[in-house]
């Protein structure tokens, strides 16, 4: 681990001005490449005491061996040759999107004397026209083949159409009537061009006026008794609206827009990227990155944009994101250099704008869910991680069965424990156990942990005690109250199990805590580890260093997705208390209001604080809530003083009254709670 005061550059040796910065190894790679509005003070940064850098920031330095930087005139040309750095030395420490390939997109040839519709990749050509981006090739061909009924366009190849002209007879296309074949002099010249800007118009979302022109033709058609191209006529029609169908109108007509969001958690992130075109969806891509360097969502907006333009995509006039990049200017400047006139980069704030911006933002969800997902199924990235984790804790066998504990509480209120089970690597979601944590109040996680570790294994000791009898489990034993659920052979499903590893949320002090429960218990041969939240740093027992595995590391992954079920888990726990204690405590005492109407008018305002808001009118309005009950309710309420808002200790959030916090970040597994859970 290299020392940064060794290569850090001297006093006034860096310039102000605006430029891009290299990192490189000891080998010469270039390991980080940013840029910077003013060089001095954004590489002075990196060079303070390592403490005060994010853990990703203090790794990257103490790998670096040197640093190099490049001036130039403006924040423009920064942003342009930070991107070609990147491409160029494809740096570790940088953001790196894993989907680089060009996406489809359906071209008519309109530079050609006889344009051509056909699939094209990769950079733009003058003369043609584009539509698309599309997220198939096969999407772009079965529209095409819907509109060559109506626009009969050649689609050949330059190769085919000269052949065709030189034998005097058309292609297949050419007989069935999906091409006016002017290789044979069937249509001049003029005429297919015709053609070909008629399809390009409708493309472009110009419909209404063709359509109706249509069925005037058709109409006509029909008074004049010429029914055989009526019916064609109302063919083609179907065949156009068919084809409408297939990309929806979710924006005004002549809308382009470009529409970016990001899903995001502690080790990765997912974008997807919706294109508009005339007012409708023509395309959809995702990209997923590790985030391997300390970006922030306006960080990942602004490498996606650079990765998703920077190739040669052309530029919409709007671009809509969920954070603008912390320079904002110089990346609206450069896309309206790329479109050649000025590009609205923006956040929506109402509208149909800000809805579909909704809906990316959940198909972005999804992509990560699901990435994260395929990661944890695969049997043989399972086997991996294990032996990966076997390795890096010297465990003489792999951990087949892995338990984790953490802690959750409000302020020191409601505190309870969660347990989850992985076994080969996937839940196990029929052993999980929730504790309440009777026996004192407050935010005191070591002596919870603490608790929650003696609870489980001396279960575990007085059912190893049995010599194979179960116990019958008691009415009041929080740890044994499973509500008489049976495995399939009929034994109760408890605490018999012991895990070859046991993982705590927290760092050395719960590491601690876990090991003076076991050693007081005797139990010696189970495996012990903690794993820290903001550093991702492994912790041993007795240990003054922790075990880093490395970012690419499955081992690694497998660990966060077991603690962060932990935490999922201990936090719906926790919530549903506070949400039953905040209900008994403001609506239970309130005459003549049993548990369906509480419920009701929790499910009408949402929290206690919109119905302590509510008006008596505004209450008769819940299903089974008559004047006179409302009025008994109003009263009660307005004569209590609401509390202090709660603040969630994990996340750091404040909470309204009796109103759940946003969802958690998806998880590889389904959030549905086990079927059998200790109170």
């Amino acid at each position: 681990m290299a020392d940064p005061s060794t290569y850090r550059p001297a006093p006034g040796a860096i310039p102000t001005s605006p430029g891009v910065y290299k990192f490189r190894d000891a080998h010469g790679r270039v390991i980080y490449v940013g840029k910077a509005k003013s060089l001095r003070p954004r590489l002075s940064s990196y060079f303070q005491d390592l403490a005060g850098l994010h853990p990703r920031t203090a790794t990257m330095v103490t790998t670096a061996a040197s640093v190099e930087w490049t001036v130039v005139g403006t924040e423009v040309e920064a942003l342009q040759l930070e991107y070609s750095w990147i491409k160029e030395f494809d740096p570790r420490f940088n953001v790196k999107y894993r989907d680089d390939k060009s996406y489809p997109e359906l071209a008519v040839t309109l530079n050609e004397e006889y344009p051509r519709v056909q699939v094209m990749r990769g950079a733009h050509k003058k003369g043609v026209r584009y539509f698309g981006p599309y997220g198939h090739a096969w999407a772009i061909r079965e529209t095409v083949d819907l509109l060559l009924r109506v626009f009969p366009v050649r689609t050949c190849s330059n190769g085919v159409f000269k052949r065709a002209r030189q034998v005097g007879r058309p292609c297949l296309l050419g007989y069935i009537g999906k091409c006016a074949a002017p290789c044979v002099g069937k249509v001049s010249a003029d005429e297919h061009r015709a053609l070909a800007e008629d399809f390009c118009d409708f493309m472009a979302g110009r419909t209404g006026n063709y359509l109706r022109r249509l069925e005037d033709q058709m109409q006509e058609a029909a008074a004049e008794l010429e029914y055989e191209k009526a019916a064609r006529l109302r063919d083609d029609i179907g065949a156009l609206k068919r084809a409408m169908e297939k990309n929806a109108i979710v924006l005004a007509d002549a809308t382009d827009a470009d529409l970016l969001a990001v899903a995001e958690d502690e080790l990765e992130a997912a974008v997807q990227i919706f294109h508009v075109r005339g007012g409708r969806v023509r395309g959809q891509r995702g990209w997923v990155t590790d985030k391997v360097e300390d970006v922030d969502t306006a960080g990942l907006v602004e490498h996606a944009l650079q990765q998703l333009y920077g190739g040669g995509e052309s530029v919409p006039r709007e671009v809509l994101v969920p954070a603008l990049p912390d320079q904002v200017e110089p990346v609206r400047a450069w896309l309206s250099g790329l479109r050649g006139s000025q590009v609205d980069l923006r956040i929506p704030q109402r509208g149909d704008k800000k809805d579909l911006m909704a809906t990316v933002q959940r198909n972005a969800q999804q992509a990560l869910a699901l990435h994260k997902t395929k990661r944890a199924s695969d049997l043989t990235t399972r086997s991996r991680a294990l032996q990966e984790i076997a390795d890096a804790l010297e465990l003489d066998s792999v951990p087949l069965r892995i338990e984790c504990y953490d802690i959750s509480h409000l302020q020191g209120e409601d505190v309870v424990a969660s347990m989850v089970v992985f076994e080969d690597g996937l839940a196990r979601k029929s052993e999980y156990r929730r504790f309440q944590i009777r026996g004192f109040e407050g935010q005191d996680d070591v002596r919870s942990m603490h608790e929650v570790i003696s609870r489980r294994f001396r279960r575990y000791l007085q059912e190893r005690e049995q010599t194979g009898e179960w116990a019958v489990p008691e009415e009041d034993d929080p740890d044994t109250a499973t509500g008489g659920a049976r495995d399939e052979d009929g034994r109760p499903k408890r605490f018999a199990y012991p895990p070859q590893l046991l993982v705590v949320d927290g760092g050395q002090p719960q590491v601690a805590a876990a090991r003076r429960a076991l050693d007081e218990l005797g139990i010696d041969d189970v495996a012990l580890c903690g794993l820290a939240k903001r550093l991702e740093e492994v912790w041993l027992p007795g240990e003054d260093d922790p075990v880093v595995l490395p970012r690419s590391s499955e081992g690694l992954y497998l660990l966060q997705r077991v603690r962060d079920e932990a935490h999922r888990f201990a936090i719906s726990y926790q919530r549903n208390k506070r949400s039953k204690r905040l209900t008994a405590g403001e609506l239970d005492s309130v005459p003549g209001l049993g548990e369906t109407r509480r419920r009701a008018l929790l499910k009408h305002f949402g929290s206690l604080k919109k119905l302590r808001a509510a008006t008596v009118d505004e209450l008769c309005e819940v299903p089974g809530i008559g004047r006179r009950t409302a009025q008994t309710v109003a009263e009660a309420l307005s004569s209590r003083t609401p509390a202090a808002p709660a603040v969630n200790t994990a996340t750091g959030e404040i909470i309204e009254d009796g109103a759940e916090q946003a969802a958690e970040p998806v998880a590889a597994a389904p959030q549905t709670a086990p079927s059998q859970e200790t109170p």
